[in-house]
């Protein structure tokens, strides 16, 4: 079996990749987004493609139909995949659901307490050669006592309830599944209407797939029902939010910081507005590895 792992990675990754091996297979890299002559080759030689894959060029879907046995995305979602292709293709396609759940649910805690404590202007002030602000000059607020609503309820959600655990929060979810009673009474959750979410958290964590029913789930209208003390955390999907309306709500102070891993345009422009406004915390959509 000849896997071809895609796009290419450094070098002391690439030895963890090989010590996992089985037995009998071997693993080459390649990088679709570059395509050519060299990647077909490389297709034409493989049984199974393992990687981050978005669109494939024409020239790897010809070489690919007929003779690849798999292609894995390592991601969790599929939003960026051409599942029509594939249907057409014939070629399996799986995805890698849960496996940097635990990585995105303590990348989304570290959002929420830097967000509270306002973590990077600590750091700004620091390196500027200050130290302590003025007493009250700037508000910081603990976890303890606070509402977290999130919205989806999948695995990397309930990884977050989990690590929620002992910081002394209330959690509210929405999900387009409800949990069985059992399941909310173990994981310690209430289930209410997305609204109802909307208006009565501190905190609102978006933890669900990117699809045309959940594009702007974030919204004008919802982000209107919150708290003017309330942070917005999205370590999911960048179009789950209504990025214009979230910079109003900034703006206009109805909200008091958004802490993302991720854009609707990535890698965003140097200018976008949400990456250099002081009230959000930006980083570049590295919640899942490590």
């Amino acid at each position: 079996m000849r896997i071809l792992l895609v796009p290419k990675v450094g070098d002391d990754v690439l030895v963890i990749g090989r010590a996992m091996l089985p037995e009998g297979m071997t693993l080459t890299t390649g990088d679709l987004k570059e395509g050519g002559p060299a990647l077909v080759e490389k297709v034409k030689e493989a049984d199974a493609i393992i990687g981050f894959i978005g669109r494939l060029p024409p020239e790897v879907w010809e070489a690919a139909t007929g003779r690849i046995k798999l292609i894995h995305t390592l991601s969790a979602g599929y939003d960026e995949v051409e599942i029509d292709r594939f249907r057409a293709s014939g070629i399996p396609f799986s995805t890698n659901g849960g496996a940097n759940a635990i990585s995105v649910a303590e990348h989304t805690i570290m959002l929420m307490l830097a967000a509270y404590r306002r973590l990077p202007d600590m750091i700004a002030l620091t390196r500027s050669g200050k130290w302590r602000m003025v007493m009250g000059e700037s508000r910081y607020y603990e976890l303890a006592g606070k509402t977290v609503g999130i919205v989806g309820m999948g695995k990397i959600g309930q990884e977050v309830v989990k690590r929620l655990k002992g910081w002394s929060t209330s959690i509210i979810y929405y999900d387009v599944f409800r949990r069985s009673a059992e399941q909310e009474a173990e994981l310690g959750i209430s289930y209410c209407d997305i609204d109802e979410l909307f208006a009565r958290s501190d905190i609102v964590t978006l933890h669900a797939p990117s699809t045309p029913e959940t594009r702007h789930v974030v919204n004008a209208a919802r982000l209107a029902k919150m708290k003017p003390t309330a942070v917005l955390v999205n370590c999911a999907r960048g179009d789950l939010v209504d990025e214009q309306a979230l910079l109003d709500a900034l703006n206009e102070k109805r909200i008091l910081m958004a802490a993302l891993d991720t854009l609707a345009q990535e890698p965003p422009p140097s200018d976008h507005p949400l990456t250099h406004h002081p009230n959000t915390i930006v980083t570049p959509h590295i919640a899942g590895p490590t």
